[in-house]
């Protein structure tokens, strides 16, 4: 693997008694989002402090590209501190400037633009997270939504190499967390900024992490993909993860990704055991970030909330479906082979376009929505990963539906 954009190598702290980090080793690699996760009060946020020049380790080091922090000379510091933003827990803007003052406050105080720069620059950042017509109001004046849009632009205005988000979505509801979650994704494939999030918004914030640490007692007792935290061994990991996991997940009110894979393997052992076969079904949203773009981040999760509920409607009382990736819905039907799981995958797009025309209305716009379907059939000899794998490869049935996408009346419409 490539050298780590930030690396932390046996990094210790101490606040009186207290040792908050004690030999820390951790890497963040370039253009990926990276969580870190773990209890109240075990130094998460000490962390985020470290990286971004506000505390230094009291021994080992803390490395930007392979340079030390603390080595460096004032100027050459301030030169990578420069690369940095961070995005606070309650978006923290200014209510006494407009939202245009608010994100061109970083270039002002970071910055020799002049103010003709610093315009262009404002406009064009409000412009590409379609907020430009807000530019003159204040925070009281927009929704909470908006605001942690108006907080990304203004952590996105300066084009840092790295943003750092202190639990982003503290006291959010389902729809507008998940919401700041898909923006969060969104943006960082659109700019390639390396993401680094504190949060403790077990398993929804793995969907958009390529990988997760965990930190306790001062150390990193975890370190590598969302997919090898759910098979870790380590108990104390373990005992964290389940902690935080629900039988439901959280936005749809399906099964839990985790509910999910415990079915998974129940259905692999009768089969073993007994012979009797199953097969499942992968749905993915595969237009999600064309919605995000027309609809907006909180409809486009209302949407996907909408079809896990018609995917739920759909399915017998032996059946069981979950919620496996950001986009994406697993169905577990048992007793039935391949052929039969395609026979499930046309019912449910008949019913998903009889769903649409029944719920949409002439004062709402409909957007097209693109569903990516595969089928795998599960073997006496399959391994349940090798299962999952080959159900991705095979999406290959395509259906496009209309689902009311409500952009312009519903409640949690963010444009």
């Amino acid at each position: 693997m490539n050298q780590p954009l930030i690396e932390f190598k046996d990094a210790a702290k101490q606040f009186g008694r207290q040792r908050v980090l004690d030999g820390v080793n951790l890497s963040i690699y370039s253009g990926e989002i990276t969580t870190i996760i773990g209890k109240s009060g075990v130094g998460k946020s000490v962390l985020l402090k470290h990286m971004i020049g506000l505390m230094e380790p009291d021994k080992g080091q803390v490395l930007f590209n392979g340079q030390p922090l603390n080595g460096l000379k004032t100027i050459e510091r301030k030169a990578v501190m420069r690369k940095f933003s961070y995005m606070f827990q309650e978006a923290a803007l200014f209510d006494f400037l407009t939202v245009y003052e608010n994100v061109a406050l970083p270039l002002q105080e970071r910055t020799a633009l002049n103010e003709d720069e610093i315009r262009q620059r404002v406009k064009g950042k409000l412009k590409q997270l379609d907020l430009q017509e807000i530019d003159a109001k204040y925070p009281s004046q927009i929704s909470g939504g908006m605001k942690k849009r108006v907080a990304l632009a203004r952590a996105l205005v300066t084009a840092p190499e790295v943003i750092l988000f202190d639990e982003p979505t503290t006291g959010l509801d389902p729809i507008r967390k998940n919401a700041v979650h898909s923006m969060i994704a969104d943006y960082q494939k659109r700019y390639g900024f390396t993401a680094v999030i504190v949060s403790h918004e077990i398993p929804d914030v793995f969907f958009i992490s390529q990988r997760v640490a965990m930190i306790e007692g001062g150390r990193i007792l975890f370190e590598g993909t969302p997919r090898d935290i759910q098979r870790v061994a380590n108990p104390a990991v373990k005992e964290f993860i389940q902690g935080l996991e629900s039988p439901h997940d959280d936005l749809t009110g399906i099964a839990s990704q985790a509910m999910g894979r415990r079915r998974l393997r129940q259905e692999m052992n009768r089969l073993q055991r007994r012979e009797i076969p199953f097969s499942i079904v992968l749905l993915s949203v595969e237009n999600m970030e064309d919605l995000d773009r027309i609809a907006g981040h909180m409809a486009s999760q209302t949407m996907f909330k909408t079809f896990a509920n018609v995917v739920e409607q759909n399915i017998y009382m032996t059946d069981t479906c979950f919620r496996y990736d950001m986009n994406k819905i697993m169905v577990v039907l048992p007793d039935t082979d391949a052929n039969q799981a395609r026979m499930f995958c046309q019912k449910l797009s008949r019913n998903l376009e009889l769903d649409a025309l029944l719920e949409e209305s002439d004062s709402a716009q409909g957007v097209c929505f693109l569903i990516n379907a595969g089928v795998s059939q599960a073997h006496k000899d399959s391994r349940l990963e090798q299962l999952l794998d080959e159900v991705e490869s095979r999406q290959n049935f395509f259906y496009e539906c209309k689902l009311q996408a409500l952009a312009a009346e519903h409640p949690y419409a963010d444009k």
